[in-house]
């Protein structure tokens, strides 16, 4: 190689400063995690905080960096020395690799300062970058190894324990606590050091005064300049974006600033001589009050550069320099970023927007997406900085509750790079080979003198871009442009040195050619690496609390809420931070990452839940008002979420509020004072108090006077709908190799929403046993469903899915959380507070109405039963509930009547004896009278077959409502079912039989035999209790029943109502009860039913004929109604004909009674 004065050793500057700047970083990387962790109590290692070490590590840090090993206060240390130097090993050659680390920068500014090497941050882009990286992270790097105040005591405990193991103090360590104690003052100490290397460092620093200051501009001049506006200009929309300093445009204020401030401290010398060098020093402490060390580690400017110049003879006039720019920066700084993150909100919208539009572009307009993000960075790391070491008391500046606008289109424009990077790709692939190639061929040719070594660079240079075709794109081939790239940085440092045979300060033209190149194919290959140079926030990482609080005052502001999705976004950016020299960290931010992405998406899907259970709560309550019920209020909905009610999810919330208000105005509940009102208007008569203001009427909401009106349903929706569109704007969040799905987080919180919301409807109150209607609960549901359904118009999410799991969870007991269900709580509403209010005699069955009925009592009762148990409330119930549900009503019904059951067998038992008389002594009038007195308890038979009665009317209301709700939903199905059930073969075998009739059942249509009460009997456990027995005690219960029906005609209740169809005490349930009972018995003991039906008709008969003869009209006052019973059991049964009940009892004794009932009844009414 022909560079003659330049030595081998002296042709490496570019892998030096390369190798040096990364193990720069490294370095930074640990020695900060050192700081944390002895500033951490918890993490701290245990030998500075061991009291038994106390004293020792007192003596050491006072001594050092002397050693003195016979010293009394270090006898504890030879217990623990081993550990020690196990322990501390990590922490003391940390400290070694800084020195060593030192030791090559200050060797590699050395070889610089005597190549003489020419700096110019506009020409050898890259060689001053990294030079000035360097200076600027050797400073830092010492800076923070100063700030860790355990230092000493980690060093010079880990040399005693050497000392004391090996017998000789570590090797390093003499250099090493030297350096320590030098570098206690770590500014001042390289203040000297850097006397040798001021001309180089400032010859770099100067060349930013075309660079910096066209960076450091106000908002107002960067809108008057219109900069980053594609279609400022329409006419050169597709020119290329160009510029002499193509990678200094992009390049970070953040950084320059650095390399300004602490560059002039170290060479502040030239800011006496050079006006330039002062003029950005200015403007460099006007614009900032501290500077970034390393991640949150930060360098107040003012306070330390005053401190060092203190001290310097003649610096009085540099001092108050620092004190006027001081006051410039906290009474200015925070108003001029404040207006450019406002100028930027709108430059990055308009910018995404347009290539959002015209991706094609991102090829001509690449540079202005990168000056974009490298802007908008700036300015978030500027705020982030600052406003957590505030040094003013108004602290408006310092609050920006839009920074989430501006990171969400840096976010935009981040996606739109990688997903159109082919895009770009083939754009900048053409455009290196079509121009960039021959353009630098001519400069190449150009040059007078051109050593062979670079002009074989350059040559290929020239080839390789001359090679590349758009088919290496389609074809989708890997580009690696970083040889050529590092080419060109050793190109640099070999035409940068003194009495170079090819200076680069001659030629500065073939200088910013080649950054432009570089530019162009780093577009080819590197646009990730590009992505994190230019946007990386991952600084937020070790912001946790700033970072949580922008999270929570974007939400705050509906109108941000549609950008909190950046949040999320911004924990991809973590892992960029960790270095490959500090591995054991990658795991702690790894998991900090994951936490917050998981943490934010939770919040937001919140958020979005309560905005949906809002609209909701809304809609319910406008839905309500078709019920004819009291005024009542769905805000137990929230009571039930008050746990939850996060800001996230309360726009949803408040939409669903709005909703089922509108939707209650429409109920008919609502319309009585509307037609009173129009009634007494007809008549002119008074309608109420003067002045009274009249009823609003449905609909009303939605007349608008102008387009200004807003309701608060439209201010929910809309809030929903820009927090919907952050939800929805990634599909995925890769963080750390894990994947999160936002839509998924909206999916859970809606389900476990909405399942609570139910369940909140059905306004049960344990303590008063309230609960809403089935039909009204039903109706709130669908409105409900109805806001849900809506949600997919903003999300892509699976919204029958969410239906699927919570209301099929509604039909099941307990639901997957183990809470109660609408199906448990209706199911226990009906059997403890209904049917058991039917048993104390306030509520009766009226067949002709279908519906329980509140009978007149002292006591009223707190609901109306009709009003929960007509068909239309089944119905609602059955829609609610599912065959699923319905099936554990009746089994829980049934469970009631198997208990009842359970008594009645023992007061069979009781009686059996003469039960078993009775029943072969039927024909014997007088016998069976001396029988009857015999008997106990024959009110309590007849009370307990009552209730199984009204429990099977109610179940048989339940099957009607079901098998209506199932007709409509799947008509088809059922008339299968009904027709294979009625076509079922007498001879079928019973199991078979039973299987059928169980599909039947839960289809809602009426069998024979009742499979659930089969099963419901069949559990019941008979102790020491043959099957002959139990079958003989199923027959004697049918006696007893039989037997017992005349004394129902002495009760005053049993009188017969033609209105109702049945009587007032319910005893006309005992037919449903009758037969079902025995039908199930005696299936269950393989009896034949018909028998022994006909066995209870022929003793009922004998005993109801009996009556007859009798002349006491307190115990035949109701003889009729009573007679009426036969003909209702034979009616029910599917077992008896009329021609059996003729042959048993006359039907004229039927007729007349009927004729006697309705003629008493008239009278009774007339």
């Amino acid at each position: 190689m022909s560079r003659g004065v330049i030595q081998p050793s002296q042709q490496k500057l570019a892998e030096k400063l390369t190798i040096l700047n990364d193990r720069g970083i490294g370095m930074l990387t640990r020695v900060y995690n050192i700081k944390k962790a002895c500033g951490d109590p918890k993490a701290k290692p245990s030998y500075l905080v061991d009291k038994n070490l106390e004293s020792a590590v007192k003596f050491i840090v006072r001594k050092f960096p002397a050693v003195e090993t016979r010293n009394n206060n270090l006898a504890q240390l030879q217990k623990e020395k081993s550990e020690i130097l196990k322990n501390l090993a990590l922490y003391y050659f940390t400290f070694v690799d800084v020195m060593e680390f030192k030791d090559h920068v200050c060797e590699l500014l050395n070889t610089i300062d005597a190549c003489q090497v020419f700096f110019d941050v506009t020409v050898n882009f890259d060689l001053t970058k990294n030079y000035l990286d360097l200076v600027v992270t050797y400073t830092t790097l010492m800076i923070i190894l100063s700030r860790i105040e355990e230092r000493k005591a980690i060093i010079g405990l880990y040399n005693y324990a050497h000392e004391m193991t090996h017998g000789a103090s570590d090797r390093e360590y003499p250099r090493l606590g030297q350096m320590i104690v030098d570098y206690e003052n770590p500014l001042k100490k390289m203040m000297e050091e850097f006397v040798p290397h001021g001309k180089s460092l400032s010859d770099a620093l100067i060349s930013l005064q075309m660079v910096y200051p066209r960076r450091n501009l106000s908002a107002d001049q960067w809108r008057n300049a219109q900069l980053l506006s594609l279609i400022s200009a329409p006419s050169t929309m597709l020119n290329p974006a160009q510029s002499d300093t193509m990678p200094c445009e992009y390049l970070s204020l953040d950084t320059m600033e650095k390399w300004i401030v602490f560059g002039f401290i170290l060479c502040h010398a030239v800011l006496n001589s050079d006006a330039a060098a002062l003029s950005l020093w200015k403007l460099a402490l006007q614009s900032s009050t501290c500077l970034c060390l390393f991640r949150d580690e930060v360098f107040h400017i003012h306070k330390a550069a005053e401190d060092l110049f203190v001290n310097i003879r003649g610096y009085n006039k540099r001092i108050n320099d620092i004190r006027e720019c001081k006051e410039q920066a906290l009474s200015h700084a925070g108003s001029m970023h404040r207006e450019r993150r406002k100028f930027l909100r709108s430059a990055l919208k308009e910018l995404a927007t347009v290539l959002a539009d015209q991706p094609g572009l991102l090829g001509p307009k690449a540079l202005f997406v990168f000056m974009a993000l490298s802007f908008a960075r700036d300015e978030i790391i500027w705020l982030l900085r600052h406003a957590d070491n505030i040094q003013k008391k108004s602290t408006d500046d310092f609050i920006d509750k839009h920074i989430a606008e501006l990171i969400f289109y840096m976010e935009e424009l981040r996606a739109h790079v990688r997903k159109y990077g082919p895009v770009m790709q083939r754009y900048y692939v053409q455009y290196l080979s079509g121009f960039d190639a021959v353009v630098l061929n001519e400069l190449v040719q150009n040059l007078s003198v051109c050593p062979e070594d670079e002009s074989i660079i350059m040559s290929s240079f020239v080839n390789t871009m001359t090679s590349l075709s758009v088919k290496q794109v389609e074809d989708g081939e890997v580009f690696d442009f970083r040889g050529m790239r590092l080419d060109w940085f050793r190109l640099q440092a070999y035409t940068s040195v003194s009495k170079a045979s090819l200076g680069i300060a001659d030629h500065k033209e073939l200088g910013k050619m080649m950054n432009t190149i570089i530019f162009h194919t780093k577009m080819v290959d590197s646009l990730v690496e590009m992505l994190v140079e230019t946007s990386d926030l991952s600084i937020f990482c070790f912001y946790s609390r700033a970072f949580e609080k922008m999270f929570q005052q974007c939400l705050e502001l509906p109108s941000q809420s549609r950008h909190s999705i950046c949040f999320p976004l911004l924990c991809t950016h973590f892992m960029s931070c960790t270095h490959e020299l500090c591995p054991e960290e990658r795991h702690h931010i790894g998991d900090r990452s994951l936490s917050l992405c998981n943490m934010f998406l939770d919040e937001m899907a919140k958020q979005a839940r309560n905005l949906i259970t809002d609209i909701c709560t809304e809609q319910c309550t406008l839905s309500d008002q078709r019920h004819h019920i009291g005024d009542r209020s769905l805000s137990l909905c929230n009571m039930f979420l008050d746990e939850m009610a996060k800001q996230a999810r309360n726009l949803i919330t408040d939409i669903c509020t709005e909703q089922c208000t509108l939707s209650d105005q429409l109920l008919p509940k609502h319309c009585a004072k509307t037609i009173s009102q129009a009634v007494n208007k007809k008549s002119k008569k008074a309608t109420g108090k003067k002045g009274e203001p009249e009823r609003e009427k449905p609909g009303v909401e939605s007349m608008r006077k102008n387009r200004l009106l807003v309701t608060n349903l439209d201010k929910l929706h809309t809030a929903l709908s820009e927090l919907c569109f952050s939800i929805n704007y990634v599909p995925n969040l890769m963080v750390w190799e894990h994947t999160f799905t936002p839509r998924e987080y909206l999916t859970s919180h809606l389900e476990i929403r909405f399942t609570k919301s139910i369940v909140g409807m059905t306004m049960y109150n344990q303590a008063t046993q309230e609960i809403a209607k089935p039909s009204e609960l039903l109706t709130s549901v669908r409105a409900y469903m109805t806001v849900l359904q809506s949600i997919e118009n903003y999300v892509t999410i699976d919204i029958t899915r969410v239906f699927n799991n919570v209301l099929l969870q509604q039909t099941q007991h307990l639901d997957s959380h183990g809470e109660p269900t609408i199906t448990s709580l209706y199911t226990n509403w009906y059997l403890e507070t209904l049917l058991r209010q039917v048993s104390n005699g306030h509520i009766a069955y009226f067949p002709a109405m279908k519906a329980f009925v509140n009978l007149p009592t002292e006591n009223e009762l707190t609901f109306n039963a009709e009003e929960y148990s007509d068909i239309s409330e089944m119905r609602s119930l059955s829609e609610l509930l599912g065959p699923y549900g319905m099936k554990f009503l009746s089994e829980s019904l049934m469970w009631h009547i198997s208990s009842q059951v359970a008594e009645l067998k023992k007061l069979v038992v009781e009686n059996m004896e003469v039960l078993t008389q009775m029943r072969t002594s039927f024909d014997k009038p007088d016998h069976m009278a001396a029988l009857f007195k015999k008997l106990t308890s024959v009110d309590s038979v007849l009370k307990r077959m009552t209730i199984i009665g009204v429990i099977l009317s109610f179940r048989s209301l339940a099957q009607e409502a079901l098998r209506d709700v199932l007709s409509c939903h799947i008509p088809f199905l059922v008339s299968s079912v009904e027709d294979f059930k009625d076509h079922i073969p007498r001879e079928t075998d019973m199991k078979v039989a039973m299987n059928v009739y169980e599909l039947s059942s839960a289809a809602g249509l009426p069998c024979e035999i009742d499979p659930a009460l089969v099963v419901a009997l069949s559990s019941q456990k008979s102790e020491n209790i043959s099957p002959e027995e139990e079958y003989k005690i199923a027959c004697l219960l049918m006696v007893f029943v039989a037997v017992s029906l005349p004394t129902l005609a002495s009760n005053v209740m049993s009188q017969y109502s033609p209105a109702i169809e049945g009587h007032c005490n319910n005893i006309h349930c005992l037919a449903k009860a009758i037969n079902q009972i025995a039908a199930a018995l005696f299936t269950i003991h393989k009896g034949s039913i018909e028998d022994r039906l006909k066995e209870f008709l022929a003793l009922a008969s004998s005993s109801l004929l009996k009556i007859g003869q009798e002349t006491d009209k307190m115990t035949t006052r109701n003889r009729e109604s009573v007679y009426l019973l036969l003909d209702m059991i034979v009616q029910e049964s599917p077992f008896l004909t009329m021609d059996l009940l003729e042959s048993c009892f006359p039907y004229v004794l039927l007729r007349n009674a009927y004729h006697a009932v309705y003629k008493q009844s008239i009278s009774a009414n007339a």
